[in-house]
């Protein structure tokens, strides 16, 4: 017998690891899932969405907090702050939850964890906020959308404001799961009738015909067609790389940063069993996940190697037809996913991450082939990373011809993305 879960409590748990201990969210939610696979489907749903909405609404959130405390978010203890935020999260964006429940679980909870001194200010602030969040009215888009400050400065600057809005609702929409096929294991229309069978809801993606977007399902894991590896979680535009790099028969492909594989997957699969793909990371960590997937899929034609991108290995020298350069970045793009990324980067530390993928191109560009591709992609949209690091690339190494870029912003199907297509040119 199973021991009861309070899904409330789990929440205020994993929203203190992210805020007070600085651990990513995608990270922590996904050891809390795996940890409580025999949560029903309604709980697990429950959960992901209060976590996952609490800190992608958190600015909003604290500011609606401060129209009716005297007690400033800032200066509020760790656990109440992080309780007042989840459950005003409730209150404002989940219709399905009665403000008064939401207000006597906050009050359990604060009783429970040792703050019954403070139970009286969760329970008339929260009731407050009940009745009252409606009126408020947001000062400007960061406090609208939840987006910090300098960086609605920047799109707006680049962009313009009401692209810059668009981008904001993108990053807000309904977060979809896309999977990419298997196609060395399975044909598109039979992943289908598998995944149906499995009762997940499927629908085409119309850019790719090898794209599904799927929900409906309640483990991921437990998808019997996942565990046979016939098809890959991926983003739309991720896929977009191997797609436009567009690898021949026998070809030779250095993937970089490949962790945790989805790029390098592709390609194998694109080369139709030939050639052989090099999948590098940093750590032995983020090689073992590469192993995992490549195990998974089946691939015989791509082997997962640890090699640091910024150290030049002159065993790689005009080795690779195509090199696939998908850079550390800020991950504007894929905040979405990984909401609190927003929150952990600053101006200072975007430049230093531009000035790392710099560093990067300089060292691998040496391993492409003359007539041979370089993929440069990041999952942000920032000028800086993106079309100043392209240009600056080009400029630096005239070798290299820009054939191709494109800068995809977030919708509720595909994520914020950058891709450039240099070609070598022959000697």
């Amino acid at each position: 017998m199973t021991t009861k879960v309070n899904e409330r409590a789990l929440v205020l748990e994993m929203l203190l690891t992210v805020n007070e201990e600085g651990q990513y969210s995608h990270l922590v939610l996904r050891d809390v899932l795996d940890k409580y696979q025999y949560l029903g489907k309604q709980e697990r749903a429950f959960l992901t969405r209060l976590m996952e909405g609490t800190l992608e609404r958190q600015l909003t959130l604290d500011y609606v907090i401060d129209q009716f405390s005297k007690t400033r978010v800032k200066k509020m203890k760790p656990l109440i702050r992080n309780l007042m935020r989840m459950s005003v999260y409730q209150i404002m964006y989940m219709d399905s939850v009665p403000d008064s429940a939401v207000c006597n679980e906050a009050v359990k909870l604060a009783r429970k964890r040792g703050f019954s001194g403070l139970s009286g200010f969760v329970n008339g602030v929260l009731r407050s906020v009940a009745r009252g969040w409606r009126e408020v009215r947001f000062p400007n888009l960061s406090v609208t959308y939840s987006m910090p400050e300098w960086i609605v400065d920047i799109w707006t600057e680049n962009y313009g404001e009401e692209k810059t809005r668009q981008i904001l609702e993108g990053l807000t929409a309904e977060n979809r799961l896309t999977i990419r096929t298997n196609l060395s294991a399975v044909t598109p229309e039979e992943l289908v009738n598998k995944l149906k069978a499995e009762g997940v809801t499927v629908h085409a993606v119309p850019e790719l015909p090898y794209a599904f977007e799927i929900s409906g399902l309640d483990y991921l894991a437990g998808l019997k067609s996942f565990k046979e590896g016939l098809f890959y979680v991926q983003d739309v535009s991720s896929m977009l790389v191997a797609e436009t790099a567009a690898p021949k028969k026998n070809d030779y492909v250095i993937d970089v940063c490949a962790a945790p594989g989805g790029k390098s997957t592709h390609m194998a699969e694109l080369l139709q069993g030939s050639g052989m793909v090099e999948a590098r990371d940093l750590t032995e960590m983020k090689v073992e996940l590469i192993r995992e997937n490549i195990s998974r899929m089946g691939f015989e034609n791509i082997r997962a190697v640890q090699q640091n991108a910024t150290c030049f290995d002159a065993d790689s020298e005009e080795k690779a037809d195509v090199l696939i350069a998908d850079l550390p970045c800020s991950g504007l793009g894929v905040l979405a996913k990984k909401t609190d990324l927003k929150y952990k980067m600053n101006p200072e530390t975007e430049t230093e991450v531009a000035a790392l993928q710099r560093e990067i191109l300089d060292t691998v560009c040496r391993y492409v082939k003359p007539e041979g591709t370089l993929m440069y992609s990041t999952c942000t949209i920032s000028r800086i990373e993106n079309e100043e690091n392209a240009g600056w690339f080009a400029e630096k190494h005239p070798e290299f011809d820009l054939e191709w870029e494109k800068q995809i912003f977030p919708s509720d199907i595909t994520d914020g993305f950058y891709i450039a297509k240099f070609i070598r040119r022959s000697r």
